[in-house]
């Protein structure tokens, strides 16, 4: 049995409805082809969880100042991050499948600020960034069910008014 993907640009820049995709050319690949993603999320999982990255008191001990944990695992990843950003640019580096990388320019509004500080808003409040929810589920903090479905309506909401919003 075979499933169909479509395969996508892996440029990680967020297009509008009316862009023009780059890869229409449809994948075959086998059922089981996306458990890899599963294995490797498994495994992502843990190790945020084994790095406490996850952990709601470590998250508080963050906002609070009282422990340098979270934030040298936030500025690692960020030199990494960084790191390999100018590593592809400088190697013109390649997808697996042979696609340019390309970084985009992004243009600076306003709205990136009232995000910003709602995500940061909500990070605090909840003690949970969007990227370890299900590991935290994961790791037994049933709580944080209703943050994982208040997120999912926050991005239904955002995606039902984005156009009326000011850029």
């Amino acid at each position: 049995m075979q499933n169909t993907i479509k395969d996508t640009n892996t440029d990680f820049e967020v297009r509008s409805l009316d862009a023009i995709c780059v890869n229409e050319e449809e994948v075959k690949v086998p059922t089981w082809y996306n458990l890899q993603y599963m294995v490797f999320g498994i495994l992502f999982g843990i190790i945020l969880i084994k790095s406490e990255v996850v952990s709601w008191f470590r998250i508080q001990e963050m906002f609070r100042l009282q422990s340098f944990h979270m934030f040298g695992v936030i500025g690692s990843a960020v030199v990494v991050g960084a790191i390999s950003v100018f590593l592809i640019k400088k190697f013109k580096i390649k997808t697996i499948r042979g696609e340019q990388i390309i970084f985009a320019d992004k243009t600076f509004n306003k709205g990136q600020i009232y995000g910003g500080l709602m995500f940061g808003f909500g990070w605090a409040m909840t003690g949970a960034c969007p990227g370890p929810l299900y590991a935290q589920l994961g790791y037994g903090a049933t709580a944080i069910i209703v943050t994982i479905f208040m997120s999912i309506v926050g991005t239904w909401v955002y995606g039902k008014f984005r156009d009326k919003l000011p850029s």
